[in-house]
Order: C-alpha cells, then structure tokens, then sequence
C-alpha cells in the first residue's frame, strides 16, 4: 500500500524520522560540561565506529515510491520538488542516492540516517578535506518503520516520546552491512569488535583507548585534510545500546584535572 507524501501529515512524519539523542559512554556533568566517572554497561560484544564530524541527514523512503530528504531537525525536499532548501548541502549531496534507490515496495518506512561532511558543511570540515567545494557522505543509522500508519496518527508530543525513549525500530548491524551493500552507500568505517570487559571504564584509559584505536580519521576526501577525527560509536550489534566517545569530552575533562 503506498503512502503519498503530499498526503502525509508532515510535522508527525518529522518528528517520527528524527534521529535521537545519542548519550555519551561516559556520562557528562550538567554543571560544567565534564565527563563524570560513571560509563554505559554493555551485555554483548561492542562494535566501534567512527563519528564523523558533520551533519546528520534524513533520507526518508514512503512505501510506494515517494522519498523526502531532511536535516536532523528539518524537512527539506520532496520527491519532485523544484527547488529544495540549501540547508547545509544536503539536498545537493544526497538528492542523486535517493533518486537512486529502489522504490520500498513493503508497507514501511525506511530512513537511511547519513552524515554529510567535508566542504563547507562545519567548522570540522578541513579535518576531512582541504577544499571548500569536495562533499563526502557515509551511511551510520537505518530504521524500518513498520506501524507507521498508527504513529502517524498519534499527538506529536506523544510521537516525541516515544523516540526519545527508544522507541524507533533500528535495524541491526548485519541488516544494517546488507542494507549498505543493496543501496550502494558506504557506511561509516568499522574499527573494532570487542568483548565489553576490553573497554575501559575510566577517563584517561578511555582517552588513550580512542587515540590507539582512531588516531586520525579514515573518511578523508583528499591529501590536504587535517586528518582528526571526532571521535568512536560504540554499540551493540542488536543496537539495543548506544554510546558515543569524543576526543574533545575527554581532552576537556583531562584538562581541568591538572
């Protein structure tokens, strides 16, 4: 059954398809911004991957062919649209893959969650390339949304809820792999897969972990990027669990200890 976008409540159909808050692996101090000596547990193996350093992006495909693009927190361009909103490049970076990809025939919604980087998109751009004009895009998230039809209809607010509790039906990392190699789109790089008992609990050896397992970044779009990288995802494969470790959190925190 197909769902037309020009039929769809679209602020419901945002709010549904935006990308949660992510927590840190080590938790911060509201007070100061500082990294506190308490870390997200993991039950199963740990998979590591790098944090790109740009914008994250909606690639939102409706059961029947229509796809729409957005921003984190924006909708920005509808199949068949003329102009789309500049916002970042995101529409010029990704318009071409959502063209591309094969219309869902199942009764869901498919969300490719994408980070664009590199040109002018943030301050962290020259980490990636040298040039102002060069854009590169990896793939980190995916969900299928197959009872879209009852979230669509439910209170926005009761739609945010429900997101920020977890509630989006992520796929997991071996659907994710599959989903990457069927829509040709390169996801973000796998470093490393680890029994939670390797990873460390505490401040300066999670610091030192992230300099030993990244120490520059693996997505530069040319020679004369500055090479440094934001920091390491780290999930479980059934992305039941879900943390994020930055450079900057940890150098901060050391810092202040001195």
């Amino acid at each position: 059954m197909s769902l037309n976008v020009r039929e769809v409540d679209l602020g419901a159909l945002n709010s549904l398809t935006k990308y949660p808050s992510i927590p840190t692996y080590h938790a911060l101090d509201a007070g100061n911004g500082g990294l506190l000596e308490t870390c997200v547990r993991f039950a199963g193996p740990v998979i590591g991957t790098e944090k790109v350093d740009g914008t994250n992006a909606r690639v939102i495909s409706l059961p029947g062919g229509d796809f729409l693009l957005g921003s984190r927190e924006e909708l920005l361009y509808a199949k068949g649209d003329l102009i789309g909103d500049p916002a970042q490049g995101i529409v010029a970076a990704l318009r071409a893959f959502a063209e591309g990809l094969a219309p869902v025939t199942d009764d869901v919604i498919r969300v490719h969650y994408v980070e664009v980087y590199g040109g002018k998109v943030t301050g962290a751009s020259k980490q990636y390339t040298g040039s102002r004009t060069t854009v590169g895009h990896r793939m980190f998230d995916c969900l299928e949304l197959a009872d879209h039809r009852a979230m669509l209809a439910k209170p926005r607010a009761e739609i945010s809820a429900w997101r920020e509790a977890g509630g989006q039906p992520f796929v997991p990392e071996g659907e994710l792999v599959a989903i990457a190699e069927r829509d040709g789109i390169d996801l973000v790089p796998r470093l490393f897969t680890l029994d939670p008992a390797d990873l460390p609990c505490e401040i300066d050896k999670m610091r030192q972990f992230l300099g030993e397992r990244l120490p520059t970044t693996l997505v530069a779009l040319d020679e004369q990027a500055g090479g440094q990288p934001e920091g390491i995802v780290l999930r479980s494969a059934d992305r039941s669990t879900i943390a994020k470790a930055r450079f900057q959190d940890y150098d901060r925190t050391l810092r202040r200890r001195k």
